[in-house]
């Protein structure tokens, strides 16, 4: 902006400071400081702050969240053994099981090849029921689900490639109880063919369900006649029951979550 001044309206004296005063105003012009200011700083690192926290506790508490969308309705349509609450109870136990859940999956966050929801494989941890045959794998079906003829695999225990027989458990169609391990996560992702999303959909699974083994040429069928909940530590399951044939499938629930384990457990029909 310049201002000039009327030559006829004022005296020689004050033209001749007509340039300076134009610098002058000049000096005055505003400039906008280029670069983010503290404040704005302060401000941005204390929005960060917020989502993340947000986005901590969305994760902690997830598991709540899924067992009200995904657990609660199959109550309505079947019973489960207990013990599973029919309402969801927030208590310290509850609130310190889920804190504890959510540092576990935070240090193996980023690990696709995380098997540290297993129980430890220790033969020895088990009672063995004394099978002399050594198989590699067998074959499992579950038509309720559309799962058929998923490979199991009995030499390891990565079941992020395939479902497992746990070590130590018995070994199907034979007396004892066998352990089968497998991924899930929510139901939408169901994918028989996908080791991490297998068994997505295992709470579909009724009592009176058929569960088909397959060793060689010949399949044995199994009938679920118990579903439960049990907590992550909880390895009851194991447990070798040799008064008849048992199958027992385990995996992670509520869906998309690690907190607690589903269990179906099915006995042999008479071969």
């Amino acid at each position: 902006m310049r201002l000039t001044l009327d030559r006829e309206a004022y005296p020689d004296s004050l033209l001749k400071g007509e340039r300076k005063l134009f610098i002058n105003m000049r000096k005055l012009v505003y400039k906008k400081r280029k670069g983010m200011s503290f404040r704005l700083m302060i401000r941005f690192a204390g929005l960060f702050v917020a989502i993340a926290g947000m986005a901590l506790a969305l994760y902690t508490f997830f598991p709540l969240f899924s067992y009200e969308i995904y657990i609660q309705p199959v109550f309505a349509s079947q019973s489960f053994a207990s013990p599973i609450p029919q309402t969801t109870i927030i208590t310290q136990n509850s609130i310190r099981s889920l804190l504890d859940n959510t540092a576990t999956q935070l240090s193996h966050l980023g690990n696709p090849n995380d098997t540290s929801w297993l129980p430890p494989t220790n033969p020895n941890q088990y009672k063995q029921v004394g099978v002399t045959e050594q198989l590699s794998n067998f074959y499992l079906s579950l038509p309720k689900l559309g799962i058929e003829d998923a490979y199991v695999s009995m030499t390891d225990n990565n079941v992020n490639l395939h479902p497992i027989w746990f070590p130590g458990t018995a070994v199907p169609p034979h007396r004892g109880n066998v352990a089968i391990f497998g991924h899930s996560t929510l139901p939408q992702w169901f994918n028989p063919h996908n080791p991490h999303a297998i068994f997505a959909t295992a709470l579909n699974t009724r009592i009176g369900d058929p569960i088909l083994i397959t060793i060689g040429s010949k399949i044995y069928t199994y009938r679920v006649i118990k579903m439960s909940i049990v907590a992550a530590d909880d390895t009851s399951y194991l447990a070798q029951d040799t008064n008849g044939s048992y199958l027992s499938i385990i995996t992670c629930t509520p869906p998309g979550t690690t907190w607690r384990r589903l269990v179906i457990k099915a006995k042999l029909e008479t071969i």
